[in-house]
């Protein structure tokens, strides 16, 4: 059989192309080990000098093994004394039990480490999430990369908390082994290596593998979710019955699923044969081993008891560097994934307060104007307001009426600086809102949104969330609800005030489209801004 003189340099590309791959996202790992150590300072400390004894204990548990083993033979032999076994056989139980202590006290510590950094992580997501623009959710991309960050961080810093925890323990424990095996021979330890090698690439490349599949999947997963959120919510419910559209929703849901699930097989089909042709390489460099040391105890060059210790010494070598391996391969598809979680909280607002703010009086005294505001929505290409001009004097209530898409909901997210103008200025009192600090602009005014939310919380706490930095009373939020006109159905309810809005929770009261705006209008009146929009 020809073999291509490029088959060497291509293969070498090969390794060296996943080698870089694999440092090139190992830069996740600093900062991921930054997040941990800033959520649960000391249960990481504890983690880590945990796993450092454990690492050890094998080896304890290896050289126990030679004394027993010669002990048992020497008293099986003289038929006499069995008092030397006491000691050895001792000390190997103590090991052992003290081995299953640490794994509990490991169990207990990284079930509370996981928790803190599942939160914290959370918390940034939250935060950035609250922070970006509002442009950003109108990107089908943010959407993907917020599903891959909420997705992966559940469980992928934990895991990669547990996956290096458990590869610098494995570690230890195989440099141990390493240490046993060189005393036999120095060509031991390099057998060990070199049947792994193939192993190795297999690892990286399929954690590649797995990586470009999730980015792929992304979309398809988000839209077999709508499906399901369309089949499960209440807020569906009414045209899926009314339409019949649950068979037709299924149906989607199935097909995206079936797509999703042939995918991943066949990846793992690969991944699969590939790993039994590297398990084939490994098992002959290790019955080479396991041959010449038997010659040698034939020869009788080694004891029984030597032939005991070298074979755990092996077993365990052998279970390690695939322990390893495994370790190796997860933390590199985990650093992988956590580039998701990282782009999400790279993502920066262009909305923002100047670096020198101008300080807002707190009533504006003049007028609002939109000075030649020209505008369109991030990635469209239809203008939504082209060279718009309008004067609103203060004091005066003005009504903007138009036909559906003519841009009157856009000036409220203008004036909200939620977006900022392509062309032209806002101002207040001739002053540009760019020049504002956007907190203070923002709560100089309040909103009643076409849209409102439903918040499944208390009537109470549904009206004073419009001012939270006031904490309102009771004796506001019921004045709020009065000028609204939800004072009269507010009072019908069991609990009045304190009755729970919504059927997310046990005992909460579902209120028509009216009243729930009804109650969004109080949320409004209740921050008593000198800006007042109806959309």
């Amino acid at each position: 059989m020809a073999v291509s003189s490029d088959s060497v340099p291509l293969q070498e590309h090969f390794l060296c192309r996943y080698f870089h791959r694999a440092f090139q996202s190992l830069s996740h790992l600093p900062p991921t080990f930054r997040l941990v150590w800033q959520s649960a300072p000391g249960w990481t400390l504890a983690s880590i000098l945990l796993l450092l004894i454990q690492g050890l204990l094998p080896l304890a548990t290896v050289y126990l093994t030679r004394p027993l083993v010669n002990t048992v033979l020497s008293a099986v032999r003289s038929g006499r004394d069995w008092r030397p076994i006491v000691l050895p056989a001792a000390l190997m139980g103590a090991a052992l039990l003290f081995t299953e202590f640490l794994r509990g006290a490991i169990r207990w510590v990284r079930t509370a480490q996981a928790d803190l950094v599942q939160d914290h992580i959370s918390s940034l997501i939250q935060q950035k999430s609250a922070a970006v623009d509002l442009a950003f959710y109108e990107s089908p991309d943010f959407y993907n990369h917020l599903h891959r960050a909420r997705d992966e961080a559940g469980h992928r810093p934990v895991a990669l908390l547990e996956t290096t925890g458990s590869l610098l323990q494995n570690a230890i424990t195989l440099l141990a082994m390493v240490w046993v095996l060189a005393g036999f021979g120095l060509w031991l330890p390099a057998a060990l290596v070199a049947g792994t090698i193939p192993a190795f690439a297999l690892v990286l490349r399929y954690a590649v593998k797995q990586h470009q599949f999730r980015l792929r999947a992304t979309p398809a997963e988000r839209r077999a979710w709508y499906y399901d959120w369309l089949l499960t919510t209440g807020e569906s419910a009414a045209e899926v019955r009314l339409f019949a559209l649950g068979d037709h929703f299924q149906s989607a849901f199935q097909a995206l699923r079936a797509f999703l699930r042939k995918e991943r097989l066949d990846l793992a089909r690969g991944q699969s044969l590939a790993e039994a042709g590297a398990a084939a390489c490994a098992f002959a460099i290790a019955a080479t081993a396991y041959v010449w040391m038997i010659g040698r105890a034939i020869r009788g060059a080694i004891s029984i008891g030597d032939l005991a210790l070298f074979h755990q010494a092996f077993q365990q070598g052998l279970r390690l560097m695939q322990v390893c391996l495994e370790n190796v391969g997860q933390l590199y598809q985990n650093s992988l994934f956590l580039g998701n979680l990282f782009e999400f909280l790279g993502l920066e607002p262009r909305v923002v307060s100047p670096s020198h703010p101008v300080a807002m009086i707190p009533t504006p005294g003049k007028e609002i104007r939109f000075d030649g505001v020209t505008f369109r929505y991030p990635d469209t290409r239809a203008l939504a307001l082209q060279d718009f001009h309008l004067t609103i004097g203060a004091g005066r209530l003005v009504a903007i009426v138009g036909p559906n898409g003519a841009g009157k909901s856009t000036l409220l997210k203008l004036l909200c600086r939620f977006y900022d103008p392509e062309a032209g200025r806002i101002t207040i009192d001739g002053t540009d809102l760019r020049n504002f600090p956007l907190d203070e602009l923002r709560r100089r005014i309040t909103v009643l949104f076409q849209q409102p939310v439903h918040y499944n919380t208390s009537v109470h706490e549904n009206i004073a969330l419009g001012d939270l930095t006031q904490t309102p009373s009771e004796a506001e939020v019921r004045s709020a609800a009065i000028s609204a006109g939800a004072d009269l159905f507010i009072r019908g309810l069991p609990e009045g005030y304190r009755n729970l809005l919504g059927h997310w929770f046990e005992k909460g009261a579902e209120l028509s489209v009216g009243e729930w705006q009804r109650i969004a209008l109080a949320r409004a009146f209740v921050r008593e801004a000198p800006i007042l929009v109806l959309d």
